[in-house]
């Protein structure tokens, strides 16, 4: 049996790149028997930049009602928020200790910013160190991540290295899992789809909300007579990623048979999320409205995340040279 680990922040309502990058395939590999999956909300991650008590709370549990509204089920696997699990914080610590300074200053996360270092702060710095403890605090076998992410697992398996050369045989090494066909979803300016850049597509908002942001989706100035190439517009892009085979060859055809404006596909689109994601949405507005159900099943993944988690830090302190815990 595999075991499985994926952790997402919590700083903001998970956006269709969300969904489509992360939570669905990931929720997909939890529903293979084979498979022990634990899924957990990166809420300390998220304050590298999320200083609103009330915010990161909120957005806590949007993550998590996304989640559970798109199938995760939180009784055969473990879902939990990371803040529950003191652990990782101390094996954190150790990791950071045999952690070469120069391989942080080469992390993605922190050369993007390095350029006005005086705004990066330490937590965002040893942010990959954070990651790894995510990981290696659980024996996880298989981490799904996007691209982006990729460098961060390799670290994490460096660590892996470091740590047991040290130590001995204590860590397990894990494994990255990409889906190339969902690497990178486009957003509305076709740039990659991040709250960052301002350029996502909420699938949970109200109809009208929802419909103002995919009419938003930035295209060409070709009129409405004129044939349009679909490869080249954003529309185009992302509704391929959710419709089925026929659609989108018949979308083709609109595209290039002319008399079909670029307000057309993106209605066509909205209609399609909308229908695409009934049931999910409804299920994810109902507990946004019973936040104490969220609070419930987080709790419950804590204790049994927790039970992994300290049985896996008593080896590492063993091997470090310290007394464990009673």
């Amino acid at each position: 049996m595999a075991r499985i680990l994926t952790g997402i922040q919590s700083s903001g309502t998970p956006h269709l790149g969300n969904l489509l990058g992360a939570i669905i395939p990931a929720i997909k590999l939890s529903k293979d028997s084979k498979n022990e999956s634990l899924f957990f909300i990166a809420d300390m991650h998220s304050l590298t930049s999320i200083r609103d008590p009330k915010s990161l709370k909120e957005n806590t549990y949007a993550t998590a009602a996304a989640w559970i509204a798109f199938g995760f089920n939180t009784e055969k696997n473990i879902f939990y928020r990371q803040s529950d699990i003191p652990e990782v914080t101390e094996l954190m610590w150790y990791l950071n200790c045999i952690t070469p300074f120069p391989m942080l200053t080469n992390a993605h996360s922190f050369k993007d910013k390095s350029s006005k270092v005086h705004n990066v702060n330490t937590g965002l710095f040893t942010y990959p160190i954070l990651m790894a403890a995510d990981i290696l605090l659980y024996d996880a076998d298989i981490v799904p991540v996007g691209k982006d992410q990729k460098q961060h697992l390799e670290m994490t398996r460096d660590m892996v290295g470091f740590f047991n050369n040290i130590y001995g045989d204590t860590l397990t090494l894990p494994q990255s899992k990409i889906d190339e066909k969902v690497m990178t979803i486009p957003g509305i300016d076709g740039r990659k789809m991040s709250k960052s850049y301002n350029n996502f597509i909420n699938v949970f908002l109200p109809d009208k909300k929802l419909r103002k942001q995919i009419m938003a989706i930035q295209t060409d100035s070709k009129g409405i007579k004129e044939s349009k190439d679909p490869q080249s517009c954003n529309v185009f892009k992302i509704y391929t990623l959710l419709a089925s085979d026929g659609d989108i060859e018949q979308m083709e055809k609109n595209y290039s048979g002319g008399n079909y404006g670029y307000g057309h596909a993106k209605q066509a689109l909205y209609e399609l999320i909308i229908d695409k994601y009934s049931s999910e949405r409804s299920r994810f507005n109902k507990l946004m409205d019973q936040q104490d159900l969220i609070e419930n099943q987080l709790q419950k993944g804590a204790k049994k995340a927790r039970i992994i988690a300290q049985s896996v830090l008593k080896r590492v302190r063993a091997k470090v040279g310290y007394k464990n815990m009673t």
